[in-house]
């Protein structure tokens, strides 16, 4: 089994991630905190302080924004620890703390925090658990609680949550006098396992076992709990259809071999599953989650790592309904689905999990924030035509260019501490070996006390050089791309990584040059198209490199890609021959002339930075000729 390495010990330096990473601390941090505060010009207020200020009785007012604005703050505050662990800034210190006696302030005295409720509802805690997010909302704050904790060690955030998470423990449970619930939207039960490790208090374990357990059976509780008088609305009517596999309630979780629903929900109950088939060695909890990673990775995810297709309640669809226009694949859906096959690989071991998290690292997710790090995607298409993204219409949630900020503004502040957590996908050890799951250019202290620096200029270039101060016994990934892989000292290989002994140094090679890549042909988005992959990379077709009409290009497979350094993220272009059809007259729609096509030379640019030099059309799978 694989452990986290302390992100204290991790430094990264890295030329692909500097464009995002640099930002972190200095740029998205702050830039987040004014728009919590509703301190930026031109975007719409976030409400989240002031609704945690007035729960606090520190301000009057009533609650303004989606329900569950109070997690918005808690990832923020959890973006800062890892920022904190890795960057000691007195002056951020200072405004998590300032935080942080908000929301203690805003707590009540039995230990419940919930500002929409405490405000627009009171008296109506745990009522509409469909679509409350109260537990959500805690999950978050605890996970926050806990990273704050063991970078700073205060526990002021921990022993607030401590006294929230011991009030969820008495209202919830098996026991007569206790609701036998669940939340629809997960998060709580992942969050439970993290206060168990930093507390050693086996209740949270056990009613994250509950929660977990208890999914699923029986008659379904949210159908229940919509019949009783006290319901209290909050989106949907009382009486209205509700479909079970949206919150993953239609069947007990170790019967689901199918990802359905919801896809942020899913991912984050799936991590939860593998927490706990860790935590209790549950084999039939592992043997799901590794069912459900396959139901997404092999029939359900997108070429650059984005799940949940439906623009209609951001969720899974069927298999191989893989849209490209309509597409939503929401930025913290990836997180999720990266978090998953995080924990997968540390319980296994297996490297093969890398292969989707690297892929929705280096595109989804570094794709959903633009490189001043002040504007976000919370969609993420693989296709673009910025005319057609218009209210009211099936492309409505498309954004052709990226927002500074979402009146549910779930997703910057995931993708802030996923940046600021980015050391913890990189090393990884246990007690024999030190394990590299990605490439990035950076050093890290082992729990032995071995120093190991990994220098690379991946993914420009495929080469790996470690040092080590003293000897240590290595196991570094073999993606799945990777063409001719070769360590200049002896090694094996086991679960998909390369293990040799490090005494000094070692250099590793491998190819991966840019290719054509086809999707199964059950991907009817796709039929007859291709795209272009270089290492983890997808790229993609931007009209400011390419012209308009993006879809009326084709591409030539049978003619090589040839590659070419550029003064653009990532540094690099793929050029590939192709031909642009011919525009007929504007006053024609329909007719029976054929077709003419002229050749051009297609400049495809990484999908991780588009958007970021011009406005435009955009295309991943093209045409194949």
């Amino acid at each position: 089994m694989l452990r986290g390495i302390p992100l204290k010990n991790i430094k990264i330096d890295d030329s692909f991630w500097q464009n995002h990473l640099g930002l972190v601390h200095g740029e998205i941090i702050p830039y987040q905190w004014e728009a919590l505060n509703d301190r930026l010009p031109d975007i719409e207020p976030s409400h989240c302080i002031d609704n945690l200020r007035i729960a606090a009785k520190q301000l009057k007012g009533e609650y303004n924004g989606f329900i569950c604005k109070d997690s918005e703050l808690a990832k923020w505050l959890e973006a800062a620890s890892y920022s904190l662990a890795t960057n000691p800034d007195p002056k951020l210190e200072r405004m998590a703390d300032e935080a942080i006696e908000l929301v203690c302030a805003a707590q009540e005295p039995d230990g419940y925090l919930n500002s929409y409720y405490t405000i627009k509802h009171p008296g109506m805690r745990w009522r509409n658990l469909k679509e409350g997010h109260e537990l959500y909302c805690a999950g978050h704050m605890m996970e926050a609680a806990v990273a704050y904790y063991e970078t700073t060690g205060k526990r002021r955030l921990l022993d607030a949550m401590i006294r929230f998470a011991d009030l969820i423990c008495d209202t919830f449970g098996p026991d007569e006098g206790k609701m036998q619930a669940y939340c629809g939207h997960q998060e709580i039960e992942l969050a439970l396992v993290k206060m168990h490790k930093a507390t050693g208090t086996k209740k949270y374990l056990d009613m994250a076992c509950y929660f977990i357990n208890i999914r699923g059976v029986g008659e379904n509780y949210f159908a229940m709990e919509s019949r009783k008088p006290d319901y209290p609305v909050v989106w949907s009517p009382a009486n209205a259809d509700y479909d079970t596999t949206y919150s993953q309630s239609h069947l007990p979780v170790r019967e689901q071999t199918k990802a359905v629903g919801h896809a942020v929900r899913a991912v984050y109950m799936y991590c939860a599953m593998a927490d706990l088939a860790q935590e209790l060695g549950d084999d039939g909890l592992l043997k799901a989650c590794d069912m459900l990673w396959d139901s997404i990775t092999e029939k359900q995810m997108y070429v650059t790592g984005g799940i949940g297709s439906s623009g209609i309640l951001e969720r899974f669809s069927t298999d191989y309904d893989l849209s490209n226009e309509v597409v939503y694949a929401e930025s913290c859906a990836s997180i999720g689905l990266a978090l998953l096959g995080l924990r997968m690989n540390r319980i296994t071991g297996n490297a093969k999990y890398f292969d989707a998290v690297e892929r929705a690292l280096y595109n989804t997710v570094t794709a959903s924030t633009a490189l001043d790090g002040k504007s976000y995607f919370y969609v993420n298409p693989l296709e673009v035509w910025p005319d057609a993204c218009m209210p009211h219409t099936s492309k409505g949630h498309i954004k052709p260019v990226r927002q500074k900020w979402f009146d549910c503004a779930c997703c910057p502040p995931n993708i802030a501490r996923t940046f600021a957590s980015l050391g913890q996908y990189i090393w990884a050890e246990d007690d024999d070996r030190l394990y590299i799951n990605l490439f990035v250019n950076s050093s890290v202290i082992s729990n032995g006390g071995a120093e190991v620096r990994l220098e690379t200029m991946f993914p420009l270039k495929n080469t790996l050089k470690l040092t080590a101060s003293k000897t240590v016994e290595m196991a570094v990934r073999i993606p799945d791309y990777a063409m001719d892989f070769t360590v200049n000292l002896p090694y094996k290989v086991d679960n998909a990584y390369a293990v040799f002994t490090l005494d000094k140094t070692a250099e590793i090679c491998f190819g991966c040059p840019a290719r054509f890549i086809y999707a199964n042909p059950q991907v009817r988005a796709n039929a007859g198209k291709v795209c272009v992959q270089r290492g983890p990379l997808v790229y993609c077709l931007e009209q400011i490199d390419n012209g308009d009409n993006l879809s009326a290009l084709s591409v030539d497979t049978k003619k090589p890609l040839s590659e070419q350094a550029a003064n653009i993220p990532g540094g690099l272009i793929i050029m590939a021959s192709g031909k642009r059809r011919k525009p007929w007259s504007d006053n024609v729609l329909y007719g029976e002339q054929e077709s003419q096509d002229e050749e051009t030379l297609l400049r495809f640019t990484p999908y991780a930075f588009w958007g970021n030099r011009s406005p435009g059309e955009m295309l991943v799978w093209v045409r194949e000729d």
